[in-house]
């Protein structure tokens, strides 16, 4: 089945009735279905499965997109800075954190008119605890992304696989401190942990009060596709002004999905060794914490929204409702019955 109808174009010049050949496009208009009242929104069968489908496979592609340009940036700033991988280094931190924040923006970009472009578990949990986001569709959100973010680093990685090796001394050898920190995170040594985890829990307080500044129809509404370019400059002030601690992740999946990854291709159990389960308590539960606090100072403090619990009216102002406003609406001159 096609995606368009076709309708005649009746001649100013006859009033008689005619059924157009199929074929016959010269006196065809072309109408899509989505303008016709008339027809059903599925042209076919297919396009009734992607309803169902498009939001997590929006927020998987968004996810793919954030990691493979975030762990690309990192490995290209990183593994450049090896002489026998390239004569002069090809990035540096600015070029890093200029991937990861170029890489939100298009995962935001491409996945916002159809998921909300969330790409991030802590940003699923804040919108379904403070603003009404459905609960029962906050496990196939993270899965989901969790997916797009394993998928994204592993194409980082299968890129990169043949400079990693050199870097690394040979293709069975993977080591953590080397290059399995160009795909997850990992605090630094200085870093005592409650450090580590307040880092997180900071940076990641900042990047939802950003999407809800950024989001806010009071706050100076921004005009159709500007909200992917401020997220951009938001995740890109966070880690230039606050990474070198932790990374920083920000994002339980954008650290959980090349955790695993890496774990996978030859660096073993040394990525969820490391400092006694760090990659629960620091990149997973301090970006959840710190979001679930922001969102709830956010809209207890600023946001009047209708959406958020925090603007949830009283049983007194229900009842002034429909006690003033009902009357108030009524139309005049018709006489109340009892």
């Amino acid at each position: 089945m096609t995606d368009i109808i076709e309708k005649p174009c009746h001649s100013e010049t006859s009033n008689n009735s005619y059924a157009t050949r199929p074929n016959d496009v010269s006196a065809l208009g072309v109408v899509d279905f989505a303008d016709c009242e008339q027809c059903s929104r599925y042209p076919n069968r297919w396009s009734k499965i992607r309803e169902h489908i498009s939001a997590p496979a929006a927020e998987f592609m968004g996810a793919f997109i954030l990691c493979l340009l975030g762990c690309g940036g990192n490995c290209q700033a990183n593994l450049s800075a090896n002489k026998n991988v390239s004569a002069s280094p090809a990035g540096n931190v600015v070029t890093s954190n200029l991937s990861w924040a170029v890489g939100l923006s298009l995962g935001v970009w491409i996945s916002a008119n159809y998921s909300g472009g969330h790409l991030n578990p802590a940003v699923t949990i804040a919108f379904a605890t403070v603003r009404g986001f459905p609960w029962k569709r906050v496990p196939i959100y993270i899965l989901a992304q969790f997916l797009g973010a394993l998928c994204g680093a592993g194409v980082a990685y299968a890129t990169y696989f043949h400079a990693i090796s050199i870097v690394e001394g040979g293709y069975n050898i993977r080591t953590v401190s080397v290059t399995g920190n160009l795909f997850a995170t990992y605090a630094a040594d200085y870093l005592p942990s409650v450090s580590a985890f307040f880092a997180e829990f900071t940076g990641s307080a900042i990047l939802i009060t950003g999407i809800f500044m950024a989001t806010d129809k009071k706050n100076g509404p921004a005009p159709p596709g500007v909200v992917p370019v401020a997220i951009f400059f938001i995740l890109l002030g966070i880690g230039s002004a606050l990474g070198m601690d932790t990374g920083p992740a920000l994002n339980p999946t954008r650290d959980l999905g090349p955790r695993i990854l890496t774990a996978m291709v030859g660096y073993g159990s040394a990525v969820f060794n490391f400092r006694n389960q760090y990659w629960l308590w620091c990149p997973i539960l301090g970006p959840i914490f710190g979001m679930i606090m922001a969102a709830f100072f956010y809209d207890a403090m600023l946001y009047r929204g209708s959406d958020s619990i925090t603007n949830k009216p009283s049983e007194e102002a229900e009842r002034h409702h429909l006690h003033s406003c009902a009357h108030r609406d009524k139309p005049r001159g018709v006489a109340e019955t009892v």
